[in-house]
């Protein structure tokens, strides 16, 4: 027996003078603690609550500030017509055909320039400049170039989410195992089979963390493009009750773009944890 597993024995025993071992406080937690989506669902409770209670007690005016219920009561009622369904659907279009560019050019530049180092530095200064230009300095140039057309929507979808994707899959072509690669190379594999079975899976990781931080900011973007530039969605929807004094109408539009936004996370995790079901992080989050 080697000195490492001997040690790794009496490691996991009992200790020697006879006392318990005291259990790891992550393991512990995990099993008093309460589950997620009830400490969320109090979060939730709390905060309607506290929406409710505010306007009613004269905290804020209730004029401008209406309580909850109205607000849910009229999101209700506006669920029900054709409308506003249109205005969703227009928003969901815009958001998810400019993600879906965004993903599908940053993962093609990711790769290729990820490959080439040379061609990666030459790139940098130039990366570094547009990045941090915001997606909402480029509404005059949308508004010229597109007018109140759902091009000018996906022109700043497409910029936000671009970026924060492409910088992930940059990361994770540098990331790549030099071992493997050579491994790899050593048993004959051509490019394309070390793309799929080395670089990929690296990839795949840094790949899904840009996604999962695109698919709100494309949401908050799409959004915004319909409050300023008057394109059809719910941004167009808000701007349009503000603009009739419809003050309670307006929150109800605001709390379905929240909903909205809580169901894009919730899909984007769970194919997230889909995906990345082989990997070390998701297999750690089931069994906890």
């Amino acid at each position: 027996m080697s000195t490492t597993h001997t040690r790794d024995t009496v490691a996991a025993g009992p200790p020697p003078d006879g006392t318990r071992r005291p259990r790891p406080l992550n393991s512990a937690f995990s099993r008093t603690a309460p589950n997620r989506p009830l400490l969320g669902a109090l979060g939730i409770a709390g905060l309607l609550a506290l929406w409710e209670l505010a306007p009613r007690l004269g905290a804020v005016p209730e004029r401008y500030f209406p309580p909850v219920s109205e607000v849910l009561a009229t999101l209700a009622e506006r669920a029900t017509t054709a409308p506003f369904w249109e205005a969703v659907g227009h928003t969901l279009y815009g958001w998810a055909l400019g993600l879906g560019i965004a993903l599908a050019a940053a993962i093609l530049l990711g790769f290729a320039l990820g490959a080439a180092p040379r061609l990666r530095a030459f790139t940098t200064s130039t990366v570094d400049f547009l990045r941090p230009i915001p997606s909402v300095a480029l509404i005059p140039l949308a508004v010229l170039v597109y007018g109140t057309d759902i091009r000018s929507t996906l022109l700043l979808v497409v910029y936000a989410c671009f970026w924060l994707i492409y910088i992930q899959v940059l990361y994770g072509v540098a990331d790549v195992d030099p071992v493997a690669e050579q491994t790899a190379r050593s048993y004959g594999l051509g490019r394309l089979a070390r793309i799929r079975y080395v670089v990929w899976p690296t990839t795949l990781p840094y790949l899904m963390t840009g996604l999962r931080l695109a698919a709100a900011v494309g949401l908050i973007l799409s959004i915004t493009a319909q409050l300023i530039i008057g394109s059809p969605g719910i941004g167009d929807q808000i701007t349009n009750a503000q603009q009739g004094g419809a003050v309670a109408l307006v929150y109800a539009w605001i709390v379905a773009t929240g909903i909205l936004g809580v169901v894009i996370n919730i899909g984007v995790r769970a194919l997230e944890r889909r995906v990345l079901r082989w990997h070390t992080s998701v297999r750690g989050e089931a069994a906890a």
